[in-house]
């Protein structure tokens, strides 16, 4: 396939398909005009713009504000005890969701299909941070990696800027990348050689190095991420179910060959063996759940202690101070951004956009799940955050950038 096909797939509407005659050349259609005429003429990119979609807005803007609410009250008195400023970890938070907030609106402007042209160097940049957290730096660099709990997994930059999660640049470039990747490859991601094992060599080393940190939570939202995107791409069953097995295989590998993995899995099947160390925090973070009650017992009223209430295990803290209610009004938020997610998948223009909202669903839904589920106990503990309500800088601006992604290819998704 030529390089000017493999544009013309990606941008050609879906749900039109070009006729080709067999032998001669085939007359080109409106898509590919259209393309052809983007290629010359740069300007010719520029399509117009619709409004966003607001229910998610409305959505997002609440998980947001009730993300600096929740940590604010879980770490309010803390860090007073240690600083005599309440406002310690609430203050970064906020900066991170005002920058969050103004990349999303500058997303939501630009047409996505620009994307595309600063994928591969994303990709890259993901890739060069993914190896500086693992490999010894020389000098002066060597506090630029910050580790916590015994892995590598930050990147410090200076007095005035946040530390960086690669991993979070990693889920976005995986996820701008890939779409550009399926969408260009177009019917080709069925043929095994010419399809899935390059799609498997683009994704393994970014597994291995999120593996390597190590940061199974991560590496368990990648694998997620890569097999909706390669499931919605159009790949062929038996390759699927190859990947799949495969998938599952060097998971066990993971597993044999350390021993915080088996921990991680023996504490989720029963947390009581161990109540004062490896299931301590599973433990509280269960009868924080129950505590709560219908209504929850305050904002800032916590009677029981959890450790890593403000990012790994928020929603004990809304659970508890909320209750019942709270916890289903943020379910609930998380449920309407999800399908009005699927829905502006199923709307897109073209395969690049119906690729990236599908990653973008994919990213969101999958530490939704495994953020509650290690909150719940029907998922070992991986220090995933919950997106837009977790503790974190580089999870709320990673959050809300996939955000500006999501609703620009809503705004994007009429003909142009």
């Amino acid at each position: 396939m030529s390089g000017r096909d493999r544009w013309d797939d990606e941008d050609q509407p879906l749900g039109r398909e070009r006729v080709r005659r067999s032998g001669g050349p085939s007359r080109p259609s409106e898509a590919s005009r259209s393309q052809t005429s983007i290629l010359a003429n740069p300007n010719a990119m520029k399509r117009e713009a619709h409004e966003p979609d607001y229910i998610i807005l409305v959505a997002v803007l609440a998980l947001s504000a009730i993300g600096i609410l929740m940590v604010y009250s879980a770490s309010a008195i803390p860090s007073y005890a240690r600083s005599q400023n309440t406002f310690q970890l609430v203050a970064p938070q906020v900066l991170a969701g005002l920058l969050g907030l103004a990349a999303m609106v500058i997303l939501m402007r630009i047409d996505y299909r620009y994307l595309r042209v600063a994928s591969v160097p994303l990709a890259v940049l993901a890739l060069v941070m993914l190896l500086i957290v693992l490999v010894p730096l020389p000098g002066p660099l060597k506090g630029m990696v910050v580790s916590a709990n015994g892995s590598a997994r930050w990147l410090h930059l200076g007095p005035f800027l946040p530390d960086i999660h690669p991993a979070e640049v990693a889920k976005l470039a995986l996820v701008v990348y890939l779409s550009h990747w399926l969408a260009t490859r177009g019917n080709g991601i069925r043929s095994f050689w010419n399809g899935s094992v390059p799609f498997a060599i683009i994704v393994i080393p970014f597994l291995i190095l999120v593996v390597r940190e190590p940061d199974l939570g991560t590496a368990s939202v990648l694998v997620f991420i890569v097999f909706s995107l390669y499931f919605v791409a159009g790949a062929r069953l038996f390759h699927l179910v190859l990947a799949v097995l495969a998938g599952i295989g060097g998971g066990a590998l993971v597993v044999a060959m350390g021993s915080y993995p088996l921990q991680r899995i023996q504490t989720l099947i029963d947390p009581w063996a161990d109540p004062q160390n490896t299931g301590y925090q599973t433990v509280k973070g269960l009868e924080a759940l129950s505590a709560g009650g219908l209504f929850g017992t305050g904002l800032g009223n916590d009677r029981i202690f959890v450790p890593q209430d403000v990012n790994d295990f928020i929603f004990s803290v809304i659970a508890e101070e909320s209750g019942f209610v709270g916890s289903v009004i943020v379910l609930t938020l998380y449920g309407v951004v999800l399908f009005c997610g699927i829905r502006i998948a199923g709307q897109a223009r073209d395969r690049l956009g119906k690729m990236m909202a599908v990653g973008v669903v994919a990213l969101l839904f999958s530490h939704v799940f495994i953020n509650i589920g290690m909150n719940i106990r029907i998922m070992p503990v991986t220090g995933v955050p919950l997106p837009l309500l977790s503790y974190g800088g580089s999870s709320v601006l990673g959050s809300l950038i996939a955000m500006g992604i999501l609703q620009n290819v809503y705004t994007y998704r009429k003909a142009y």
